[in-house]
């Protein structure tokens, strides 16, 4: 396997259990992260584990589309993997309380498959920018959300 993977930790303002009512819906996606294009709900019912979206993604110029699943959800904890045939992404997204709002751990990785593979290299340094681009998204959207 080749991965990369990027990590960031910033505060918001909302408390964790609105932070994590929020990003549970990985169709909130188009709001928080620069380079999602669109992202439906694939499936029905309550947002819970096994739920599902078609993610379409354009990143420096290309344009991807991934299906993503709802894999943990927990108290503190939420992990979206999406999947195609030249990747699987893996977010991992926990929140706690923090000074009056929450802190948020951002951890997404990045698994290559076949040809793809040899686009590691550059890869990590597209994953690097998007993760800041996606860090200051958040904290605004974040911040702008109504009470609950």
């Amino acid at each position: 396997m080749t991965m990369t993977s990027v990590h960031r930790t910033f505060a918001v303002d909302p408390p964790p259990a609105r932070v994590l009512e929020y990003l549970k819906d990985f169709g909130n996606a188009v709001e928080w992260d620069p380079g999602t294009e669109s992202c439906e709900r694939i499936d029905d019912g309550p947002l819970q584990v096994g739920a599902t979206w078609r993610n379409v993604s354009k990143v420096f110029g290309n344009t991807t589309e991934l299906t993503y699943k709802l894999e943990r959800l927990e108290a503190d904890t939420i992990v979206f993997v999406g999947e195609n045939k030249q990747s699987t992404s893996t977010d991992t997204i926990t929140v706690r309380p923090s000074d009056g709002g929450s802190e948020i751990s951002y951890e997404a990785v990045l698994d290559l498959h076949g040809a793809a593979k040899l686009a590691t290299p550059l890869a990590k340094l597209a994953f690097e920018k998007i993760a800041n681009d996606t860090r200051s998204r958040m904290v605004e959207v974040l911040n702008g959300l109504p009470a609950a």
